[in-house]
């Protein structure tokens, strides 16, 4: 059991018998009455995220995790295939367990989190940026240049993601992976 104080982005924890990730928290302390802890949960199991308040008394039963390093395979009927890059072992995981499972590319390098007491795995976490080609998007028109104009562009996973209107077929962009967005295109 842990305090409220503890609680951080990316805490798993376990309430009404699931275990969530924290996805965003912050501490209240109002001019009248007593603190509280307002916070945004991810279930790890089925990815519904809920909204949670609580008293800053609170306790709350902290998940111990630990990380280990996986190799993305392939992708099948059965889910995600992962092999440990230690042990050789490969394991499949569910595609809610995966924040942006399109951006996944094969022989890519990612994070895998395991319940420490049941080793059981509970999400994945990517690398933050990743460089990607873009396999097709429509030519920019000339002089769209006026406002800040994107473009919808498919990249190599399959993926599609909104990129400026100077990005053309073949070129390498860097994506960020929690949100799928364009960060910037890669000079080759």
């Amino acid at each position: 059991m842990g305090s409220l104080s503890e609680m951080k982005n990316g805490l798993c924890i376990r309430h009404s018998n699931d275990i969530y990730k924290v996805v965003e928290f912050l501490h209240v302390k109002p001019g009248k009455g007593p603190a509280f802890v307002r916070t945004k949960l991810k279930s790890i199991t089925n990815g519904k995220v809920v909204d949670n308040t609580w008293p800053s008394s609170h306790k709350i039963d902290i998940v111990r995790i630990e990380r280990r390093k996986f190799q993305f395979l392939y992708k099948d009927d059965m889910g995600f295939h992962f092999m440990d890059n230690e042990t050789y072992d490969q394991s499949a995981l569910n595609e809610n367990m995966i924040d942006n499972p399109k951006l996944l590319k094969e022989g890519m390098n990612v994070e895998v989190l395991f319940d420490s007491d049941n080793d059981l795995p509970l999400t994945l976490e990517m690398p933050q940026y990743i460089i990607l080609e873009v396999t097709y998007t429509e030519p920019g028109l000339r002089g769209d240049t006026a406002t800040n104009v994107s473009k919808p562009a498919t990249v190599e996973t399959g993926a599609e993601i909104k990129v400026p209107i100077f990005i053309n077929t073949g070129d390498k962009v860097k994506v960020d992976t929690r949100d799928g967005s364009y960060v910037e295109r890669i000079k080759s």
